[in-house]
C-alpha cells in the first residue's frame, strides 16, 4: 500500500463526518435530556461493530456524563443499558426463540412507553434490530436510528434517523460512534 491510499480513505472519511445533520443530532440529544429528566430508561443495542460502539456509548453516557451532571447539581443520572451486553440471555433467548428476538424479548421485560430506544446499524435491516424498533414504536418508546447508506427498513420506522451517506462499514461506524461522543459530551462539557 501507499500514502494515496490512506489519503483517499481520510478524504472519505471526512466527507462522511461533514454530511452529519448537526440539527439531527441536536433533536437527538434533547430526546436524550428529556429521558433522564423524567427519569426515563434508555436502551440501545446494535450489532458486531455497531455493538461495540453501543457499548462505549452507554458506558459514556451512563458514567461520565452522568458524574459529570451529578457535579453540576443535577438530580438524576441517566438510567441506561446496552441491550447486546448479557450475553447469557442474549444466548438464551436466541436458543430458545431466534436470534430476530435477543433484543424485542428484552425491551418486553424492561421498557415502558416513553423510554428511549437508541439502535445503530450499518445496513438498516438487521432482523433483529428491525423487529426491536417495530416493537418499541408499536408500544409508545421513542425511536432514533443512527444507520449507513443502504438505510435499510430501520430508517423508515425510527422518529428521529441519521443516515451516514455510506456503505463502506469502517467509515459508517467511526461516523457513528462520533455522533455518540457528541451526544455525550454535550453533557460531560456542560453544552446543555
Amino acid at each position: 500500500m501507499n500514502q494515496s491510499y490512506f489519503q483517499a480513505y481520510l478524504q472519505q472519511q471526512k466527507a462522511a463526518y461533514d454530511a452529519i445533520p448537526l440539527d439531527t443530532v441536536e433533536r437527538i440529544i434533547q430526546l436524550v435530556k428529556q429521558c433522564r429528566e423524567e427519569d426515563r430508561q434508555l436502551f440501545a443495542f446494535g450489532n458486531g461493530g455497531s455493538a461495540s460502539n453501543v457499548s462505549h456509548f452507554i458506558t459514556d453516557l451512563g458514567k461520565s456524563a452522568s458524574d459529570s451532571m451529578m457535579a453540576r447539581g443535577e438530580a438524576n443520572r441517566f438510567r441506561c443499558i446496552s441491550l447486546n451486553e448479557n450475553l447469557s440471555w442474549i444466548t438464551a433467548l436466541g436458543n430458545d426463540y431466534s436470534y430476530e428476538d435477543v433484543y424485542l424479548r428484552q425491551l418486553q421485560n424492561y421498557a415502558r412507553p416513553g423510554d428511549l430506544v437508541i439502535t445503530l446499524s450499518v445496513s438498516g435491516s438487521s432482523p433483529n434490530v428491525v423487529k426491536a424498533v417495530e416493537w418499541a414504536r408499536t408500544n409508545g418508546l421513542i425511536t432514533v436510528a443512527l444507520v449507513g447508506g443502504k438505510r435499510g427498513q430501520v430508517a423508515d420506522l425510527a422518529h428521529e434517523v441519521i443516515v451516514i451517506n455510506e456503505t463502506h462499514y469502517g467509515r459508517v461506524e467511526d461516523a457513528q460512534m462520533t455522533i455518540c461522543h457528541m451526544i455525550c459530551y454535550g453533557f460531560i462539557e456542560a453544552y446543555l
